[in-house]
Parts: C-alpha cells; sequence; structure tokens
C-alpha cells in the first residue's frame, strides 16, 4: 500500500516503509484516530478486532470503533491488563480468545490500540492467528509511536528474558495520532523521550543538537516540537528497517541502551521500571562502554547522561549486582555463542555492535550502579 494512496487530511505528514510488496505508510498528525480518511486504503472485511488495554480503552476505544464500522461488518474489542508485567501468553490467549469467540477468519483486521506491550502482543496474535492476518498499528504513547509500532517486530516477555517469544510481522498501516499524547502521564511521556534521543547518537547528531535545544517544548507537549520528534525519528528507523528488515546487522544498533536496559527490566521485574525509562539508564551505560572501549571521550558521555537526566529519565542503575546483569545480558537476543554484543557510539553519529570483556562490563556496572 503505497503512502501516497492515504490521505487523511491536509495536516498529516507521512514516512513510508520500503520493504516491497510489505511496505507501508507512517501517518503523522493532529486528529488521525477518529478520522475515516485515515482509514480508506485498508481492506474492508465482514470482522475487525480492537485490542487494547484497561487505560486506554476509556479514552479513545469508542472512537476508533466508531470510525472503523464503516469499513468492517463487525467491530469486536478486547481490553487487555495494563503494564508491562502482562506482557505474556496468558494476556496473549485473551486476545485468541476473542478472535475465536466471535468466528474471526482469516480477513479479519486487528487494530492494536495503545503502547507499546499492546502493540507488540496484537502483532504478534496476527503473526499467529490462522498463520496470519492483517492489523494496524495505533500508538498512543510517544514510545510507541517513535519505535515500537514501527518495523514489524513484535514479542512476549518471558521470565528469562525480555521479548524472546516473537516474530517479524509488518502492519498494513501505522496511525501517530499526535493528539493522544495529550493525556500521557509525565512518566510515560519521559518513556517515550528515551527512545527519540537514541536516535542521535547512533545517526543523525544534527537532530540530538535539536532535542537538546528543544527538550523543554517536548517536555511542555507543544504539537510543532512532538510533530518533528516523531516524524524524524520514524525517519531514521524506516531507513534502518529497510535496509535490514529482520535484524541481521544493521538493524541492531537500534538497540542502542537495551542490552543493559532489558537486564534492568528482568531484574527488578517487569513494570517496575517503563521501558523508556530502562533504556534511558541503558545508554549511560552503554555510553560509559563506550568510552572504556577508547571510542568516544568522557565530554560526549557527560552530554548524553545530562541530556537522559533533563528529560526525567534515570541515570543510576539499579544495583542487581554485576553477576546478575552479566546472567540476563547473556540471554539477550544480540548474544552469540553465551558472548554478550553491545551497541556502542564508535563516534557520535555511529554506532556499531560488538563485544566486550566481562571486566570491562563490570567496570561499567559498578561506575553506573554508584
Amino acid at each position: 500500500m503505497p503512502a501516497s494512496d492515504l490521505t487523511p487530511s491536509s495536516t498529516a505528514q507521512q514516512v513510508a516503509i520500503d520493504l516491497g510488496d510489505r511496505s507501508y505508510p507512517i501517518v503523522i498528525g493532529p486528529s488521525l484516530l477518529g478520522d475515516a480518511a485515515t482509514y480508506a486504503a485498508l481492506p474492508r472485511s465482514a470482522s475487525a478486532l480492537v485490542v487494547t488495554n484497561s487505560t486506554v480503552a476509556p479514552l479513545y476505544a469508542r472512537a476508533l470503533r466508531a470510525t472503523l464500522e464503516a469499513r468492517h461488518a463487525a467491530v469486536h474489542t478486547v481490553i487487555l491488563p495494563d503494564g508491562e508485567e502482562h506482557k505474556g501468553w496468558q494476556t496473549l490467549n485473551l486476545i485468541f480468545d476473542a478472535l475465536l469467540q466471535h468466528g474471526c477468519d482469516r480477513k479479519t483486521v486487528l487494530y492494536a490500540l495503545g503502547g507499546g506491550v499492546v502493540g507488540d502482543m496484537t502483532g504478534f496474535a496476527a503473526a499467529s492467528y490462522m498463520r496470519g492476518v492483517p492489523f494496524v498499528q495505533v500508538p498512543t504513547t510517544l514510545l510507541a509511536q517513535v519505535d515500537s509500532s514501527v518495523g514489524g517486530k513484535t514479542a512476549i516477555n518471558h521470565p528469562l528474558g525480555k521479548n524472546m517469544i516473537g516474530a517479524f510481522y509488518q502492519p498494513l498501516l501505522v496511525v501517530c495520532d499526535l493528539d493522544t499524547l495529550k493525556t500521557l502521564p509525565a512518566r510515560e511521556l519521559s518513556a517515550g523521550l528515551a527512545e527519540i534521543i537514541k536516535y542521535g547518537p547512533i545517526a543523525d547528531m544534527a537532530f540530538l543538537d535539536w532535542i537538546e535545544a528543544n527538550l523543554e517544548a517536548l517536555l511542555a507537549r507543544e504539537p510543532a516540537a512532538l510533530a518533528h520528534a516523531v516524524r524524524r525519528s520514524c525517519e531514521i528507523k524506516a531507513a534502518v528497517v529497510g535496509q535490514d528488515e529482520r535484524e541481521a546487522g544493521l538493524r541492531a544498533i537500534l538497540n542502542f541502551g537495551h542490552t543493559f536496559g532489558h537486564a534492568i527490566e528482568s531484574g527488578l521485574g517487569y513494570g517496575e521500571w517503563l521501558h523508556g525509562e530502562a533504556v534511558g539508564c541503558g545508554m549511560v551505560m552503554a555510553a560509559q562502554l563506550s568510552q572504556r572501549l577508547g571510542l568516544v571521550d568522557s565530554a560526549f558521555v557527560q552530554r548524553l547522561t545530562s541530556l537522559i537526566g533533563r528529560a526525567g529519565l534515570p541515570t543510576v542503575a539499579p544495583r542487581l549486582g554485576a553477576e546478575r546483569y552479566l546472567a540476563l545480558m547473556r540471554v539477550d537476543k544480540k548474544a552469540e555463542a553465551g558472548e554478550i554484543k553491545f551497541v556502542v557510539i564508535e563516534q557520535p553519529g555511529r554506532a556499531a555492535v560488538r563485544g566486550a570483556p566481562d571486566a570491562l562490563v563490570r567496570e561499567v556496572i559498578d561506575a553506573c550502579c554508584a
């Protein structure tokens, strides 16, 4: 579905994910969720299932359902419990239960209405149900709009590792309605800023300059600032995904801060820290590792740490113990034959995936937990 086929409003901006016959647009702007034109290029079907959670449903489910009723004869809803701690088999089965109870067929379209947890689980359910049904991402958090809804990564957590069970499965469309960010709690907004900040060190230092200059505007939810941040983040991610859809190489750079961050999430217990909080602290740790590997200087590390702190994110890691960190990171998806792989900054604006001696990693953990 070419991006040019979708024209929901004159204020909307579009970023194309170029994956051949699986290409799709990311549409960014205000007042998109309830605009029928947003979904005009999607296939019609007898049924649709809106997957949302207990926090988002009272805010936006009714509006989305009303809009979709023009495209689908029956629009059903399943409401999941909210929180990373519910991103597992038991909650995933609620989606399958709803699909089966309503007699949904292979043309049923799933709509993921919520943050990253809802999007990941809806995508995984869509990839699995009848071996694949279409789905649409309607992310309502900043983190989901700039990262998790884009690129087709879907998964659930396992007690031994985050996002270890899943599939690559692309949506038909991503709808980033900036108005949904007005109801986002401040803590969730900061969590989303972590994923925005990430794109600077790995790909675009001019964007990092812009974030530093406009951080207060982003924290104040100024529409123009949010629109630019979401669009540029999606452009960078689209360029990377277009070259490496299944993370054979380049796409791994998008995991800057995530190796440490996932260990924090797993070690503390899912939901104790938000994903973006763990990634923010993880970027501090990954920057420290980059410095100890002789790739960047202390000024860069301080600059990034300062920005992460200004965004309202933690910069001091929880005390899990170095051995616990190492054990958790050895089940990270980038690990090979038990060797932990880290996304490091080779130079500001360019990232790479490298191994590092355990002793050096222990130094980073000790320093960042102090």
